[in-house]
Parts: structure tokens; C-alpha cells; sequence
């Protein structure tokens, strides 16, 4: 009897092998991020191009009315910002037949939770790093406070952490929407400290990725995307709209098969970009660790 043409192959059963990985992969990814939800996201999802540009207007000062007179126009000032979509990873595997016949079915979850934590990582470190070099405010913690850029760094306090919210306040940024991003060599530092620890600042509520706590009215975050180096570590403080990512590919995730190797080939990639929005907005303090 001849075989015939009305049998499932990986062709014809195609749409079925990708969205196993892609919803794992999706869901790890999600799971790993700490600081791109914390920050204004810009979808361009479907667009074409590589850049945006998102209107930024300046604000306006309110005007005393006199009796009988007109009222104060204000000149409408509107720049824009330019994010440029430049930012392209990927996380390829190619798993070869035998060893997806005999290994665990532990071996695709590995590789579906590396795939999101390594892309979530990339989003992250670089909204990091646009914050280094970004924000207007940068200083160093000092036990009394905070001192200018460039100087010794102490240890967290909690004094220089007042400071840096006195810097917001001081540049008028909204007090919603404000966090604190720490890497875990500040968190024991500050759970060191006794009013870190009592119930204002340990809330027992379900905690959303890295978030350990608030203090001031701002929610504190952990992330080990903050790198340590010569003994010291940046922590950022900053509003939503410090920062701003343009996604236009998010986690997007393809299988093959490849019969020249006799092995699938997975991989998952993300397009997207990341600018400094309101540079104000944001505080840099640096700490010895």
C-alpha cells in the first residue's frame, strides 16, 4: 500500500512545535524583568522604521488674572525625543534528535527559562546603562549624605537616600511612580538598618519581580543587573518617565527542523530601543560595597 499524502509531518504540524517554547520562553522572560516594567514602554510593534519620535513638551507656569484683563498666553514649546531601535539579541539552541529523545523533559524547560532570562537581562542592562549616563543627577553616598560625582563613596544611609528624593522634589518630578533600584550588596545594607525592616517597609503583600519593599513612598527594586566594580555600585532612583523603551519586536520565538543535522533549531530574539526621556527625572548614587 502506498504511503499516500494525508500524514501529519513536521510540516504539516508546524504551528504546534513553536508556541510550546514561545509561551514558556515568554512567560520566563516576563517573570525576570525588574526594570523595564518600571520605566515608560512605547510600543511599535508592526511599525516600520528604526527610529520613534515622541512629542516633549515643556511645561507651563500659571499666571496671576487680574480684574478686567487678558489672560496670559503661554508660547506652546514642544521638542521631541528620538529613539533609535538598535538593540537586536538573540538566544539560539539547536538540539539534535537523539538527545531530544533521551533527555528529560527538564532539558526544554532549562532552555525555555535560560532563553527569558537572558533577553530579559539585555533589556535591562541596557535601560541600566541609559540611566549611568542619562540622568542629570549623578553623586556619591556619604554618611552624612550624598557629595558631588567623582568623590569616595561610602556605604548606603539613609541620609543620602533623603537627599537624593530632595533632588526629585527639588526638580519638581511627580512623587507617584518614583522607585529605588538597588543591587542585593545595598539590600543587606539597608536591612541593616531598623526602620528598613519594620512593617512600613516589609509589607507581607505579594511582591512584583525584585521588589522588596517601600520607603518614603517609594518602592525599592533588586536587581544583580547593577555591576560592582572597583568596590563601588551605582542605585538608582528615578520616575517613570526617566526612561522610555521602544519595543518593536518583542520576545519572538522560531522553531526548525533541520534534517541536515537531524535537530531543531530554536531561537528567540527581541528589536527594540532605549533613550533617556526626562533626564531630571532620574538620580544616580553611587555606593561602596
Amino acid at each position: 500500500m502506498a504511503l499516500g499524502s494525508s500524514h501529519v509531518t513536521n510540516t504539516t504540524a508546524a504551528t504546534f512545535i513553536p508556541e510550546i517554547w514561545s509561551d514558556e520562553i515568554i512567560a520566563s522572560y516576563e517573570k525576570a524583568l525588574v526594570v523595564k516594567p518600571l520605566v515608560r514602554a512605547m510600543s511599535m510593534v508592526g511599525k516600520k522604521g528604526d527610529t520613534i519620535h515622541i512629542p516633549k513638551p515643556d511645561r507651563g507656569d500659571a499666571s496671576a488674572k487680574a480684574a478686567e484683563t487678558q489672560v496670559t498666553l503661554i508660547a506652546g514649546n514642544t521638542g521631541e525625543l528620538v529613539v533609535t531601535i538598535d538593540q537586536h539579541f538573540e538566544y539560539s539552541r539547536l538540539i539534535e534528535d537523539i538527545t531530544d529523545v533521551q533527555a528529560l523533559n527538564s532539558l526544554r524547560r532549562f532552555y525555555t527559562e535560560d532563553a527569558g532570562y537572558a533577553l530579559a537581562t539585555n533589556v535591562d542592562s541596557a535601560l541600566i546603562a541609559e540611566a549611568g549616563t542619562g540622568f542629570t543627577a549623578k553623586h556619591v553616598f556619604e554618611t552624612t549624605g550624598i557629595g558631588a560625582t567623582g568623590g569616595t563613596a561610602t556605604a548606603f544611609s539613609d541620609a543620602g537616600f533623603r537627599e537624593a528624593i530632595q533632588i526629585l522634589d527639588d526638580n519638581n518630578v511627580p512623587g507617584d511612580s518614583r522607585v529605588f533600584v538597588i543591587p542585593p550588596a545595598v539590600k543587606r545594607e539597608m536591612l541593616g538598618v531598623s526602620q528598613y525592616i519594620s512593617s512600613d517597609f516589609v509589607t507581607g503583600q505579594p511582591v512584583m519581580n525584585g521588589k522588596i519593599g517601600s520607603l518614603y513612598g517609594v518602592d525599592i527594586y533588586v536587581s544583580t543587573n547593577l555591576a560592582t566594580a572597583g568596590g563601588e555600585t551605582d542605585c538608582l532612583l528615578f520616575h517613570k518617565d526617566a526612561l522610555v523603551l521602544a519595543e518593536q519586536l518583542g520576545v519572538r520565538t522560531q522553531t526548525q527542523y533541520k534534517q541536515e543535522f537531524l535537530a531543531d533549531l530554536m531561537t528567540a530574539d527581541t528589536l527594540y530601543g532605549v533613550e533617556t526621556y526626562r533626564p531630571e527625572a532620574g538620580v544616580v548614587v553611587t555606593a561602596a560595597v
